[in-house]
């Protein structure tokens, strides 16, 4: 039987947003880095590349946290974007090793749910606004652990010592660079706080957003953004093939 209930619209159509955006992003960077085709404004280097990059990554970290508050078994959930990760590396190991991915967006994703799942009552007591304000505050000083400094971007506020990236804890944050590369890379530190900043969203608002049908202009997005799991595990086979197609008849 088909699920009927009404769903939150608007988290539909802004998951929608950000996976067109994806699209778009990942077929520039196809053309451009693996095709060897010239942009004259496609830049991953470039701060406007950057920032909308860094936009899609973190709208869909806080959608994905705010959704765990709609989830009626987030574990399955966690586990099967957990295989669907495991595939994305094997896959990627494969075809393309210049771009193995090994802790990717999916990778944290479903880290990230599960270990909500684990601890999920003792964030449920911490106050919602409380919560909110710790996890942005510890995603602002975490997000250059990998990197090895704590500070936000190109803010550097502390060094961390070479010691700690040794053992190579690339899922943690602390990846020994001079051995692991990863073409997607988003550690549990610091992106798990972002990840609990939507879910404290959810705590604060989700619970009264409307549920009902989305208006007709947007249900189109809305029905990209209510298959994300499948619209992303697909997207890069069927960009690739069709980029691979334009090359030949580019000659």
């Amino acid at each position: 039987m088909a699920n009927t209930k009404p769903r939150i619209w608007q988290v539909d159509a802004l998951r929608g947003l950000a996976l067109l955006n994806m699209l778009v992003y990942h077929g520039m960077y196809d053309w451009v880095y693996v095709f060897g085709h010239a942009s004259g404004w496609y830049d991953i280097a470039a701060p406007g590349c950057h920032v909308w990059q860094q936009y899609i990554c973190w709208s869909f970290l806080l959608l994905s946290g705010f959704s765990y508050g709609m989830a009626r078994r987030p574990w399955k959930n966690g586990l099967l974007v957990a295989g669907c990760a495991v595939v994305l590396t094997a896959v990627t190991a494969i075809a393309m090793p210049s771009e193995r991915i090994l802790f990717g967006i999916l990778h944290l994703n479903a880290c990230a749910v599960l270990l909500t799942w684990l601890l999920h009552r003792g964030l449920e007591k911490i106050p919602a606004g409380v919560g909110l304000a710790a996890s942005a505050l510890l995603f602002f000083v975490t997000n250059q652990l990998p990197y090895g400094f704590l500070g936000f971007e190109g803010l550097h506020l502390a060094e961390i010592p070479a010691a700690a990236y040794r053992a190579n804890l690339f899922w943690l944050g602390l990846p020994d660079l001079t051995r692991f590369a990863s073409a997607d890379y988003f550690p549990l530190l610091p992106w798990v706080f972002l990840y609990w900043c939507g879910f404290y969203l959810w705590r604060l608002a989700g619970r009264r957003l409307p549920r009902g049908r989305a208006p007709a202009a947007l249900r189109p997005l809305c029905a990209v953004g209510s298959r994300t799991l499948l619209v992303y595990m697909l997207h890069q086979p069927v960009i690739f093939g069709a980029l691979w197609l334009a090359d030949r008849l580019a000659g």
